[in-house]
């Protein structure tokens, strides 16, 4: 199981330092939620800041947009040194055209779904697709409580990934945490994102380890 901690629930007075506290407690992968008010209703940050925080590590960044219209901004978050970009297949652009500029600039695509939406929309994509993003939480707000209602979608695209062959990674998002990662791990999750269960623990080094434990 990969571990990457939500810098939504990290102290944003000192976010450069945050990144470089959860490098070294283990984190595998950073994981930046952009939202703009509009497709969520929360406004976080955008391409100008993940630049600067880019220096502050090695780790992969996994940029989760959370916006109206990706299309628009997926070359500005590639210049700004996106690993990955997930961007939601309820978002009003082409769903087609954005997985393939995404990949014109050479980031990993990945498609996000709300947890009211069936996995059965990504299916024309998933050859295409670097991850899939199962929101376990309604999107816009870090701490919520983890749908494990969501699970059935994971095994579902988990099945369809295995009879075609592929090695399409699968995140969940939303209440990960000491109690819900086992469930996570059951049921195929590659990548858990985890905002609180990290940032809020005394020792993020071993909340990182504790969470991992819990997958074996």
């Amino acid at each position: 199981m990969l571990i990457a901690p939500s810098l939504l629930s990290c102290d944003f007075s000192v976010f450069g330092e945050e990144i470089a506290r959860v490098d070294r407690a283990g984190a595998d992968i950073m994981h930046l939620d952009v939202m703009d008010g509009h497709f969520v209703p929360n406004l976080t940050f955008g391409a100008p800041v993940i630049k600067k925080l880019r220096k502050y590590t090695q780790k992969p960044f996994d940029v989760h947009l959370m916006i109206s219209e990706p299309y628009r901004y997926i070359g500005d978050f590639a210049d700004a040194g996106a690993d990955m970009i997930s961007f939601h297949t309820e978002s009003d652009s082409d769903i087609g055209a954005t997985l393939g500029l995404i990949e014109e600039c050479g980031v990993k695509p990945a498609l996000a779904i709300k947890p009211g939406t069936p996995p059965e929309v990504i299916l024309p994509y998933l050859d295409r697709l670097y991850m899939v993003l199962v929101m376990t939480v309604e999107p816009g707000f870090g701490g919520q409580g983890f749908m494990a209602d969501m699970m059935p979608k994971v095994e579902y695209l988990r099945e369809e990934i295995a009879k075609r062959n592929l090695n399409t990674l699968i995140e969940v998002d939303g209440g990960i945490a000491a109690n819900t990662i086992a469930v996570a791990a059951k049921a195929g999750v590659d990548i858990c994102v985890a905002g609180t269960a990290v940032f809020g623990a005394p020792d993020a080094e071993q909340a990182i380890k504790n969470l991992k434990s819990l997958c074996e």
